[in-house]
């Protein structure tokens, strides 16, 4: 059980990993980078465990599918929306349609069902986010929201790239080792993302030290470990609980730049990270229906 929890605190600083990217880098191309590197990273790790790099085709093929669909289309339209102007409020509320969309496909997709009680865990886990991140949504005028429409709407799509490509995870990307699958599926997000690079800002980067620690922490805490650890959770149990933990990413991105950053914390998110909290427990209860 310490699995998830861990999960949840690596992940929390990732929305401050990508302002900083931001500063000195396209975010296309630090995807890139960042994808290219956890492939050889992971490359590494597995010569050095030993494991056994040939799969047949139709594992490459899959991993390289949930590669493209919950690291490039994900990460890439999510960063180039903030990019372009959406408020992070807006954008974490967004990333939030990932769990309820989750629990409304899973019955049909993986024959998992909810609970009453974990449905009313997925509904209040969402609300508890919205309340934690209330303070950060920002107001936009008419015109900026016009602006914004085409952005919001590929935040939108990068939410359901990522739960169609947990679903089909689920489904076949775990006959594996979750070793070799992370290393082919960085391999299809940086295929897919080298094209787009000269589209999209082009190779430019200033390699200062900020951008150079940001990398190294992209690459091998998100990248290596939150990325592992939630192949991992939704290898060995349902796809809803997994994605349900991602509720306490806010609360805990909150928390941390409270205490790191003496930001304020106002009594609006403390009851949201009550709620949240609230939310994650009901929709994780339960036991877990076998993979068919």
């Amino acid at each position: 059980m310490v699995s998830p929890f861990v999960f949840v605190f690596i992940w929390s600083p990732g929305w401050i990993a990508a302002g900083y990217a931001a500063r000195d880098a396209e975010p296309i191309f630090f995807l890139f980078m960042r994808f290219a590197l956890a492939a050889a990273v992971m490359g590494l790790i597995i010569a050095i465990s030993r494991v056994p790099l040939r799969v047949d085709r139709a594992t490459i093929r899959d991993n390289v599918i949930v590669g493209v669909m919950i690291h490039a289309i994900y990460l890439g339209t999510v960063w180039w929306a903030v990019k372009q102007g959406v408020p992070a409020g807006i954008s974490g509320i967004l990333a939030g349609i990932q769990p309820v969309l989750t629990a409304m496909l899973a019955p049909a997709l993986l024959g998992e069902r909810l609970t009453p009680l974990q449905a009313v865990g997925v509904i209040l886990g969402f609300f508890g986010r919205v309340l934690v991140l209330w303070p950060k949504l920002g107001m936009v005028d008419g015109a900026a929201s016009a602006d914004l429409a085409f952005p919001l709407a590929l935040n939108v799509v990068g939410m359901v790239a990522v739960t169609l490509g947990t679903f089909y995870q689920k489904r076949h990307g775990g006959a594996a080792d979750l070793r070799v699958s992370a290393f082919w599926q960085y391999i299809g997000a940086a295929l897919v993302m080298l094209p787009i690079v000269p589209l999209l800002g082009g190779f430019t980067a200033t390699w200062t030290t900020s951008l150079v620690l940001t990398m190294t922490w992209s690459v091998l805490v998100l990248s290596i470990g939150g990325v592992g650890i939630f192949l991992y959770l939704i290898k060995r149990g349902a796809v809803s609980k997994a994605t349900a933990y991602i509720y306490l990413v806010p609360p805990m991105s909150a928390l941390l730049a409270f205490l790191a950053f003496g930001e304020t914390l106002t009594m609006v998110q403390v009851m949201g990270m009550a709620v949240t909290a609230a939310g994650v427990w009901f929709a994780t209860r339960g036991p877990d229906k076998p993979a068919p």
